[in-house]
């Protein structure tokens, strides 16, 4: 059997929980959380980061840090995972769901400044497979209009659009350190905060609303109640576990590059004689090998070809259902313009099995099973 996904463990985890163990300090914002803040701000260039325990959580703090309010409006692709969504749907506002791209199948720049209106607060530019979206002409778009940007950099971490990392580039970004990302912690994440202005009350948010921050620094004799807010902070065990991940980020993505790579030139043969497109990376976007993903021809029913992997042990899936498409999507959404790409690719999509430790055998053996699901010789 090969999986799709099979969490990655550097070896050091269990030490560092123990450490944490030992410290006696269990709760969050203790060491382990505060070297996971400075790996972050190092890596990333962001002013501040803030671990949270999902990158829903973080998503959602971001919502609460530019105070959408009901009858705003937010813009956003529809392909993508409920929470990019959802964190707005549960201040009031309305996601304005905009097609996606041919080529990377991140939200179309080209198509968000007509989708802006006078109730627009925020662009979500979702970096798909760790591809980055063409952010220099959504940046340009927000500051025309006064907008905020919110990356949903989920699974991004590593990725850089033109040398930038993926996150630190709008007003807010947000990772995710879930167990099916490239760097894990079982369930995780962090808001990178990367307009300075929105520090202070990010802490606030974090942590229920206080001052508590504030008041640990040593900066303020008592902390109390500032503003709206919740608990947002994941358990030291949890960043202690994180911590040996991220001393291991450049190596976990090294890795998953050379599969990724080599799924790419075993594929490429597909591709040339028309049965499938291979993912598309623009020259300003270094991805971290989030996915491989294959589109199927038109022509090609993915439910066969899905379940002939199946038949051989091979655990490959498809993605997103369209959120404008769902029955939360139809009730708390609004589409602007057709999203045919969003529609047609997502029934195309599949992704194949990539983990730190899939075989050269094992990838053999994917793409020979897919050959054989579409008919095609070894």
């Amino acid at each position: 059997m090969t999986p799709f996904n099979k969490p990655y463990m550097t070896g050091n985890e269990i030490f560092y929980i123990q450490e944490a163990h030992a410290n006696f300090k269990l709760s969050g914002d203790g060491p382990f959380t505060e070297r996971c803040h400075q790996w972050l701000e190092q890596h990333t260039g962001c002013n501040r980061a803030l671990l949270t325990h999902s990158c829903t959580a973080s998503l959602e703090m971001a919502a609460l840090l530019l105070d959408i309010r009901p009858g705003d409006e937010v813009i956003m692709p529809s392909y993508t995972f409920v929470s990019t969504a959802n964190a707005f749907v549960l201040r009031g506002a309305t996601p304005v769901f905009v097609d996606i791209r041919e080529d990377t199948l991140n939200l179309d720049e080209k198509l968000i400044e007509a989708a802006i209106t006078p109730r627009t607060k925020a662009i979500v530019p979702v970096h798909y497979a760790g591809v980055a979206c063409e952010m220099d002409s959504i940046v340009a778009i927000a500051e025309r209009y006064g907008l905020k940007v919110i990356e949903d950099a989920a699974q991004g971490v590593m990725s850089t659009y033109k040398g930038r990392a993926l996150g630190s580039i709008g007003d807010l970004g947000a990772y995710s350190f879930h167990e099916t990302k490239n760097v894990i912690s079982g369930e995780g994440g962090a808001l990178l905060v990367n307009d300075a202005e929105l520090v202070l009350n990010a802490e606030i948010i974090r942590e229920k609303g206080t001052n508590r921050s504030q008041f640990f620094r040593g900066e303020i004799d008592k902390y109390t109640w500032q503003n709206i807010g919740s608990s947002f902070l994941p358990g030291e065990l949890i960043a202690a576990f994180l911590w040996a991940q991220l001393q291991e980020a450049e190596q976990i993505t090294r890795q998953r590059l050379i599969i990724w790579h080599r799924y790419h030139e075993m594929l490429r043969s597909l591709e040339d004689e028309q049965y499938l497109r291979r993912p598309i990376v623009p020259a300003d976007c270094q991805h971290n090998a989030h996915m491989y993903y294959i589109l199927l021809s038109p022509n090609i029913d993915r439910q066969v070809v899905l379940d002939q992997l199946k038949q051989h042990e091979i655990s490959a899936v498809f993605h997103y259902v369209p959120l404008h498409s769902s029955p939360a999507g139809l009730r708390y959404g609004r589409v602007h313009g057709h999203l045919a790409n969003t529609e047609q690719l997502s029934e195309r999509l599949i992704r194949l099995p990539l983990w730190v430790g899939l075989t050269e055998n094992q990838q053999d053996g994917v793409v020979s099973a897919l050959r054989q699901s579409l008919g095609v010789a070894s």
